[in-house]
């Protein structure tokens, strides 16, 4: 074997061999993540684990999505932004969202900065953001503003959500005409029998005092979840999905926000994301099952964004 041959031998094999390096080396760093998951998600039938692009190609057929958060995880803030970005993607930007996050009155404020009108620290100061709003929700708003779509503020104002848990729903009797813009239509109903009301009672010592107590903290949670929906409802754009972000329990269950969306629409097609921690992400636990169509697993020791 002459010279030439020998050298473009060996210049194969070393090209061979550094092709073989780099797939073990891939797989290798590959494993490590993959053994060390950051979430999983899990769908709701026996608790089956799915994959990300599954799970978007099921909730895009929705009219209305659901992402039920954790405030306060950094991996939830993550996984909803990535939702909306896919969901983008997979409905070439015909999409509407929606938060808890900002109340109806500051739709004006919120409406001006999406179009460029105003500053975002004037949206900070007049909107009555959240205080993590520069890290948990400031990335959804811009990806919004960014890509033209409509953000709805869909929550009721605080102060007559107060009004409810210290008087009931019937102190909104009292409010002004004006003020009624901002809330669903009254009168309300309110199912107390809804699994999800009755764990509130639980957690306030199991009774359902006949007012100005456990009701009325029910009442003030129940017109939050009617106000939502009504605002979802009044905001449907044929063609568009609408992708709505909540604290989890204001959707899990299919109940809070869905349930009155229900009543409002039966036959919208909805779709719910729940997200849940736990020490070991190899299975969702039985507790969590049918909170929602998918529910996300993060590690219980997640970094915290407050």
């Amino acid at each position: 074997m002459n010279n030439y041959l020998i050298m473009m031998y060996m210049h194969k094999k070393t090209i061979s061999t550094f092709r073989t390096m780099i797939l073990i080396g891939a797989i290798a760093i590959w494993g490590a993540f993959d053994s060390k998951p950051a979430y999983r998600i899990f769908n709701s039938d026996r608790g089956k684990s799915v994959d990300y692009d599954k799970m978007i190609k099921e909730i895009s057929e929705a009219d209305v999505v659901f992402f039920g958060e954790l405030h306060n995880n950094s991996m939830c803030h993550w996984l909803k932004l990535q939702v909306l970005k896919s969901l983008a993607t997979a409905k070439n930007n015909a999409v509407v969202l929606g938060a808890e996050m900002f109340e109806a009155d500051a739709q004006l404020v919120l409406d001006e900065y999406l179009s460029g009108q105003i500053k975002e620290e004037h949206l900070i100061k007049e909107g009555k953001v959240w205080s993590n709003y520069k890290t948990d929700y400031a990335p959804l708003v811009n990806f919004a503003k960014d890509n033209a779509m409509p953000f709805i503020a869909t929550n009721i104002p605080r102060r007559y959500a107060s009004i409810v848990s210290r008087d009931g729903l019937s102190g909104l009797e009292k409010v002004d005409i004006m003020a009624k813009q901002f809330i669903a239509p009254l009168p309300v109903t309110v199912d107390f029998e809804l699994p999800s009301y009755k764990e509130m009672a639980e957690m306030m010592g199991g009774q359902m005092p006949s007012a100005h107590g456990g009701q009325s903290m029910i009442e003030a949670q129940a017109i939050k979840d009617a106000t939502m929906a009504h605002f979802i409802s009044k905001n449907l754009i044929s063609d568009r999905i609408f992708y709505h972000i909540n604290g989890s329990f204001h959707s899990k269950d299919n109940e809070g926000i869905v349930w009155y969306l229900k009543k409002l629409n039966p036959e919208l097609k909805i779709r719910t994301i729940a997200v849940v921690e736990q020490d070991s992400l190899e299975e969702v636990e039985e507790a969590y099952l049918n909170q929602a169509d998918y529910i996300i697993v993060v590690p219980t020791d997640m970094t915290k964004t407050y």
